[in-house]
């Protein structure tokens, strides 16, 4: 998934515009139309649009949008679903206004949003033609994002600047100013234009979500605060739910905010509120980091304490926050007495956790020492636990990834580590001839466990190119780990080069791992609960092996001809949940695909019975419309079910 915040640029025919700068008017540029990659892109956003306003499932849309992975494209989305809804009822104009707050910094980011809205304000005079109230819709439609937070409302004036006099694209954005954003209680007026507010105003919601939690640390009534948020019906701003409850942690702490910290995870799991508004939420509160630490002088520090514990508790992703903004810096830098110092006990609790394994030792001497909301010693102990594991056998390497993993540093600091390492990787092959490739695994093995981003690799490439030759090194680690991600089935491999399980399960072998999902899904069939079904899936710990859960699930439907409606339930409430992701799902069915001449040995119909799964996991938005189980020499009927 992308998780970037950065505007990008793709190319001179696709242009991203800038709408917080204020040199220059907004420019609308758009890619070369007969591009083959835009015209496949317009198809399938036209294509998502359309299931969206089938099965107004916002997860499953930005999943889709996400997996297309042309974000310099975007703003066509946001145009398409706005002109499509500007021709149905309120119920649709309501769905596009939610789906695109979901959207908004998580898949969207603004300048692709704001493109977007230059372009509808553009064609507002084509709009017109089929639709008589285009102007008045679309007016609407503007200043219910500025009310959401979505476009500033300098964009009214900047975008009127663009345009031509007397054109209706002019006469939206006046009548947005004019006619709801300038009059009293403009908010209200423009979140209940379309019935969609249920009576709620942003400030009353906002209001709302201050009393539950304030009435939550009081009482301690989980199970009440969350039937409290979900009667709320704004699933959309739940990101204000998780923003606020961090803040009362960060300000409050100690038994606060552990109480804080359960509620959001009993609010993840239970599906009260979804992974993307979790991380909206962290996200506004990184934002919002600089004026909390105002009031609460030790707030960055507090902020990653709690970031590392919801990680580590599985229900946060780290890699798709924003980074810490740079800690301001202060007058006295840490001395070369303490870096010494830290670095003395960084090798002994190193030495120590390789003779026991004891990865809470470990936590709890960082913590202990406060060293972990230190950038600086936390790339130091990263070096460190590097080095030490590369003049080891694979056991102490299988176990130092294990510990990144279960660290959860933030990404930053862990870039930094490995940055140090590259500077020292010349002096450091006089004593280990194999450092190319230690480091391309451990580098590479850092993406698999999710610790840095492919990005972060990217990125580290492109710094080290500035000071490093191309034949050195850290470099030829660096391009020798991208290379080896790149790979087919690359996950699996690197988790087990040095004879481990991966991601914080160090020791099982994959045929374990199989063996140990065959049986869940068994326990699960014959009459498990599905949350606990879940919960075992997640406890894994091995995300990007969830397609053999796909694989087995749909072995054993087919060997049931297809009258096994719990499995398939289990692979909906995963899906609905992020568990399993598109690209696991899509992964999943193809497996299944590649051996349905094998399941035809005990299931003589088992490519019609793929066939149905696949049409029914198309209508369910788990799979491309494009999927195809047609192999090179495999003749597959079309699997129509009868």
């Amino acid at each position: 998934m992308s998780c970037g915040r950065v505007p990008m640029e793709c190319g001179h025919d696709c242009v991203v515009p800038r709408p917080q700068e204020h040199q220059a008017p907004l420019k609308c540029e758009s890619p070369t139309l007969s591009s083959e990659e835009f015209l496949q892109f317009k198809r399938k956003a036209t294509t998502i649009v359309e299931e969206y306003f089938s099965t107004d499932d916002v997860a499953a849309t930005a999943n889709e949008l996400r997996e297309l992975r042309v974000p310099c494209y975007h703003y066509y989305f946001v145009k398409k679903l706005v002109s499509v809804a500007m021709d149905r009822h309120d119920r649709e104009k309501e769905m596009a206004a939610v789906l695109l707050s979901s959207l908004y910094g998580d898949v969207v980011d603004r300048p692709q949003l704001c493109k977007g809205f230059c372009k509808l304000t553009e064609s507002c005079d084509d709009l017109s033609v089929d639709t008589p109230d285009a102007v008045d819709i679309l007016a609407v439609f503007v200043a219910r994002a500025v009310v959401d937070d979505m476009l500033p409302p300098a964009f009214l004036a900047k975008q009127s600047a663009c345009l031509p006099d007397g054109c209706k694209g002019a006469e939206v954005l006046r009548r947005a100013e004019k006619s709801y954003l300038s009059v009293p209680h403009h908010g209200e007026i423009v979140l209940q234009r379309w019935g969609g507010s249920k009576r709620i105003t942003v400030e009353e919601a906002k209001a709302k979500i201050s009393d539950i939690l304030e009435e939550y640390l009081a009482a301690g009534d989980r199970c009440e605060a969350l039937r409290c948020i979900r009667d709320l019906k704004i699933p959309f701003f739940h990101h204000d739910v998780v923003k606020r409850a961090l803040v009362l942690a960060v300000e409050r702490g100690g038994a606060s905010e552990a109480h804080i910290l359960d509620l959001l995870k009993s609010a993840s799991e239970e599906g009260v509120i979804n992974e993307s508004q979790i991380a909206k939420g962290f996200d506004r509160l990184i934002d919002s980091l600089d004026d909390l630490t105002l009031d609460v002088p030790n707030a960055r520090c507090l902020v990653q304490s709690v970031i590392h514990k919801a990680s580590s508790e599985g229900w946060l992703c780290v890699s798709c926050l924003k980074p810490l903004p740079p800690e301001p810096k202060k007058s006295s830098e840490v001395d070369d007495a303490a870096v010494r110092q830290f670095k003395a006990k960084a090798v002994l609790i190193i030495k120590e956790y390789f003779l026991t394994g004891d990865i809470i030792e470990v936590l709890s001497w960082l913590e202990a020492e406060n060293f972990s909301c230190c950038p600086s010693f936390n790339a130091i102990f990263v070096q460190k636990l590097v080095n030490a594991a590369m003049d080891r056998k694979s056991r102490e390497k299988e176990m130092a990834s294990v510990l990144l993993s279960s660290l959860c540093m933030p990404p930053e600091d862990v870039v930094a580590g490995f940055h140090l390492l590259i500077e020292a990787a010349e002096d450091a092959a006089l004593d280990n001839p194999a450092i190319v490739e230690d480091l391309t695994m451990f580098f590479a093995r850092s993406v698999v466990d999710e610790v840095i981003a492919p990005s972060d690799l990217e990125a580290m490439e492109e710094d080290a190119s500035r000071v490093k030759a191309d034949g050195s090194t850290g470099m030829l680690a660096l391009r020798n780990a991208r290379a080896l991600l790149g790979a087919k089935l690359s996950a699996e491999r690197i988790l087990r080069c040095w004879g481990g399980g991966g991601s914080g399960k160090a020791g099982w072998e994959l045929e374990e791992v199989k063996d140990k999902i065959g049986k869940l899904l068994q326990e699960y069939d014959c009459g498990g609960d599905i949350r606990e079904a879940c919960r075992c899936i997640k406890d894994l710990g091995m995300p990007f092996f969830h397609h053999e859960v796909v694989k087995k699930a749909l072995v054993a439907i087919i060997e049931k001809r297809g009258k096994d409606e719990r499995l398939w339930g289990l692979l909906s409430e995963c899906y609905g949940r992020g568990l399993i992701t598109p690209n696991q799902m899509t992964k999943g069915f193809d497996r299944v695909a590649d051996c349905v001449d094998d399941l035809a040995l005990d299931v003589p119909d088992a490519a019609k019975q793929l066939g149905c799964c696949i049409d029914r996991a198309k209508k369910e938005g788990w799979l491309d419309p494009s999927f195809s189980m047609t192999r090179p020499g495999q003749p597959v009927a079309n699997g129509v079910c009868s």
